[in-house]
């Protein structure tokens, strides 16, 4: 076996799916008798992850069952402060998000893997034991027939609680936990009016001092999310209670409820010799943001593309201690920026207090103050622009994360534009072509083994902001690893992007 998945959750399933879709045998094990059929979980799938999903044919499908709200409003106790509109925005065909319960979405990748020949799946297989050699990965447990797994490689996609992986490979998961639990309850019911809206509620009178997050989902389902203390207890008639304080008196169905604890922790090491971790594994946040699933999504198909080009020969094993280096950074500023919401969210000291309630008090009527009131900045790509695979272009510096609901402009590290190829490719987007290998824009044709050559037209300069002369070499996950100017630079820079050269 090429490549074992340990965890078969939607990151291990998108893992398996591409690793298949570049030719690589895996097997996903998990120690679970099987899937998890209930419960809203993760809900929020963002524009450009319908965009990976849709290169292993489940980011339509996805994306049809899913529902975009257009309006998010945001209370202050007993008052709204303000409310904006969802542009379309989004990954080419694709809205800026959509949400759709956890359960469906694996649903939908299930049906994905159980056509792919490339890909066994195996259930009750808890693992105990990981050793590796020159050569390859041996994974053991009980329920596997024989002496074990043997793998060339692994990729831990065991979810938070995979503390027995990241045990076995001695990483380090220290983080902070929060006090409060969180009161999850999927409910359906009527509500006119809110089946396009997001509300969140700040200190609402029937929640007093925390918070409370609803979202619609498809099927006249809404999920609500309530901040709750350490100590809360999960009765029948409290809960009926809080419920009926949000939707009023009206009939609804309790179709799941869960109450959990999270935590902000990100692994010291994304990369343990021949084992990769992604997803919950790796990191967790908290959940406002949606920054979970979909950072872990990113993970695998870093991962995927990587371990594709060394199992292919096209690349040495020093290209994935690039995995280690692009996503852990990445998983440091999602800490960072989910960090800053829960300081809003819940202060832990006399200034963010009283910073968090003039804030509040004042956002009703001055824009500035409601720029800074923070309810969770949606999950969006990480830009590559410090990666030892980028060429950097001193024309085009990366000026840092853009505000929010923007991408930065098209350059080194960034992720590509979705545009419309100009024939002979007509119809073609961008982001699936080049996530078919590499590619070189701004020529008609390429020597180089692999990479596929595409003429600049005017739709895609514009597109691209580029400027004539210009060879933008892209990579398989679809991020500009260079731009150049001179086609003698294109072999070295595809070089460094295969990770032969860190300077």
């Amino acid at each position: 076996m090429r490549v074992a998945v340990i965890g078969n959750g939607p990151v291990g399933q998108t893992t398996a799916l591409l690793l298949a879709r570049w030719g690589i045998a895996t097997v996903l094990v998990d120690g679970r008798p099987g899937r998890e059929a209930a419960g809203s979980r993760a809900i929020c799938q963002q524009g450009d992850v319908l965009d990976i999903w849709d290169s292993v044919g489940a980011g339509r499908a996805i994306a049809a069952e899913g529902l975009t709200w257009a309006c998010a409003r945001t209370y202050y106790q007993d008052r709204e402060l303000f409310s904006y509109r969802v542009g379309p925005g989004g990954a080419g065909c694709f809205p800026p998000f959509v949400n759709l319960s956890q359960a469906r979405t694996e649903q939908i990748l299930d049906q994905r893997i159980a056509a792919e020949p490339l890909i066994q799946v195996r259930w009750n297989c808890q693992v105990t034991g990981i050793t590796q050699d020159a050569s390859g990965v041996n994974i053991t447990g009980p329920g596997q027939a024989g002496p074990g797994l043997r793998a060339d490689y692994a990729v831990a996609c065991a979810g938070a609680h995979g503390d027995q992986v990241r045990q076995l490979l001695g990483v380090d998961f220290t983080g902070h936990s929060f006090a409060d639990k969180f009161l999850i309850c999927d409910i359906k019911t009527e509500l006119p009016g809110w089946a396009d809206e997001r509300r969140f509620y700040f200190d609402p009178p029937w929640n007093p001092g925390r918070q409370v997050l609803i979202h619609p989902c498809p099927g006249s389902t809404f999920r609500i999310d309530w901040q709750v203390p350490g100590d809360y207890d999960l009765r029948a008639d409290a809960l009926d209670a809080r419920i009926r304080a949000v939707i009023g008196d009206r009939p609804y169905q309790v179709v799941w409820q869960s109450v959990y604890r999270f935590g902000s922790k990100v692994a010291d090491r994304m990369r343990v010799g021949r084992v990769l971790l992604a997803g919950d594994c790796a990191h967790v946040f908290a959940p406002f943001g949606a920054r979970g699933l979909n950072s872990g999504v990113a993970d695998a198909e870093n991962a995927a593309w990587k371990l594709a080009c060394v199992l292919h020969g096209r690349a040495g094993p020093a290209l994935l201690e690039s995995y280690h280096c692009e996503r852990h950074a990445a998983a440091v500023e999602n800490l960072a920026v989910t960090t800053a919401t829960m300081q809003f969210l819940v202060p832990q000291d006399r200034e963010q207090r009283e910073r968090r309630l003039a804030v509040l008090a004042g956002a009703a009527h001055d824009p500035a103050l409601r720029a800074m009131v923070d309810s969770g900045r949606l999950a969006e790509p990480f830009w590559y622009a410090d990666s030892p695979l980028t060429t950097p272009d001193p024309a085009r510096p990366f000026a840092g994360r853009p505000p929010r609901g923007t991408v930065p402009r098209p350059g080194p590290g960034v992720l590509v534009p979705d545009i419309v190829l100009p024939r002979p490719r007509a119809g073609t987007r961008l982001r699936a072509l080049a996530r078919t290998g590499f590619a070189l824009l701004g020529a008609g044709h390429s020597d180089l083994d692999q990479v596929t050559g595409i003429a600049l037209d005017d739709g895609l300069r514009r597109g691209l902001d580029a400027r004539p002369g210009e060879l933008w070499l892209i990579r398989p996950d679809a991020y500009v690893a260079a731009v150049l100017r001179d086609p003698a630079q294109v072999a070295p820079a595809l070089r460094r992007c295969l990770g032969f050269c860190h300077n």
